[in-house]
């Protein structure tokens, strides 16, 4: 799908707020409350998962059609929370992990603002966070709500462009909420609004800051030098703050000719490196050097060979495996992030997400396509592959259990991975 009219950076909006394997039974220490599941990682602490698929693939357990849109998948307690577009309006929905049957769902009137590409639909891109009795939520048109967990009803609610005067996308609000202690951030791009923090129960506001216009990323929280630390990706550099303050402590520029940066960045807290990638610019690994106030970027080495879309990573080691191009052909590929030296390019997938799941990486490929591989430095193995579902399939693997959910456009599946 990469010639099929997908240009100037367009995926990059969906995919990163699409798709989800989520689970059927989620034990307490292995459920998927934000984007990215725990740690932000993409990463799943399932064991037992077959390597060897039927020619038809992995057993479905259950289907059922959803709506357009590309959130991803979350699962708490046996439930399972997204979002998509029916009948004119934005849809916030529970589902029961075993069926797919619908628990509880939150309509409201959200129309796509002026100027939006129509032709990736009008659906969602961004993905829930649940925190506690609580779901957060950002739509398309950056419509932000706090929802009761067990029923649905709204608690509070913000509309970040109009409010704080964000800047409108015109792929549609894609970024994910996250959630530091009793705060819960979100991009928002505003002259005097670029990243605010809203107190969990009461929707006030804790701070904000300034100075960056948003993108289609997510805030990552990491630790560096012991202390707590928030990094964004805006739309023409990279920023780390203070997620207690919102105060700037760098930021290090990156920008295409879009303003499009959507994949979430790799921290090695071994040797401080930061990696990020973007379509146009390529890949960076910039030190990060704790100061007294402030923190010193140094670019550590640049590669245009590799470059990160619309898509997910997986960091394991001092390696970083994910798909790269943001046309067709694309290549997954492995790429040391301390020195940039790419170990190797393979064939075979369209643009593609990952998720590592029992030690090998889930990938889902635009065209629907689903394998299981194992990763590592020297090579890729595909042990399994299937097409799956119908394009364009942009919504990451989430895997709890034993049991994966998976979402296109249309539909949403839960397959058996045992």
């Amino acid at each position: 799908m990469a010639n099929r009219g997908i240009q100037n950076s367009t995926i990059g909006t969906y995919l990163l707020a699409i798709a989800a394997f989520a689970i059927v039974s989620t034990p307490a220490n292995a459920q998927w409350t934000q984007w990215g599941g725990p740690n932000q990682a993409f990463k799943s602490n399932a064991t037992g998962i077959s390597t060897n698929w039927p020619e038809t693939g992995p057993k479905q357990v259950w289907q059922r059609d959803l709506g357009d849109g590309y959130s991803a998948i979350l699962v708490d307690d046996g439930k399972l929370y997204t979002m998509f577009r029916a009948d004119g309006k934005e849809i916030v929905v529970a589902l029961d992990a075993k069926t797919g049957g619908t628990i509880w769902e939150h309509r409201y009137d959200s129309q796509p603002k002026e100027g939006h590409e129509h032709n990736f639909g009008d659906g969602p891109r961004g993905t829930p966070l649940i925190v506690g009795d609580k779901v957060f939520s950002i739509g398309v048109a950056g419509v932000m709500h706090c929802l009761d967990k067990s029923s649905g009803k709204v608690r509070w609610k913000h509309d970040l462009w109009g409010e704080f005067g964000g800047n409108v996308l015109n792929h549609g609000y894609s970024s994910s909420p996250i959630a530091y202690k009793d705060t819960v951030v979100a991009l928002v791009g505003g002259e005097n609004a670029s990243m605010v923090a809203f107190n969990q129960t009461t929707g006030k506001v804790v701070w904000k800051n300034k100075g960056f216009q948003n993108s289609y990323s997510t805030p990552r929280l990491f630790k560096i030098d012991g202390k707590d630390h928030m990094i964004a990706f805006m739309a023409e550099q990279i920023v780390g703050f203070d997620p207690a303050t919102g105060k700037v402590m760098w930021d290090a520029p990156c920008k295409n000719r879009w303003k499009q940066n959507v994949s979430m960045p790799v921290f090695d807290d071994k040797e401080n490196i930061l990696f990020f990638s973007s379509s146009g610019v390529g890949s960076k690994g910039v030190k990060l050097t704790p100061g007294r106030d402030e923190f010193k970027t140094e670019e550590v080495w640049s590669s245009r060979k590799i470059q990160l879309y619309h898509v997910t990573s997986v960091h394991e080691g001092d390696y970083v495996y994910g798909s790269t191009g943001s046309g067709s052909p694309c290549f997954m590929s492995a790429i040391n992030m301390k020195t940039g030296k790419i170990a190797w390019r393979k064939r075979g997938f369209a643009k593609a997400t990952v998720v590592q799941a029992d030690g090998k990486l889930i990938i889902l490929d635009e065209d629907g396509q689903l394998a299981i591989a194992t990763a590592t430095p020297d090579d890729l193995t595909v042990h399994s592959k299937v097409k799956l579902l119908d394009d364009v399939a942009w919504t990451v693997p989430t895997i709890v259990g034993k049991t994966m959910y998976i979402r296109d456009k249309n539909k949403i599946m839960a397959f058996d991975l045992s």
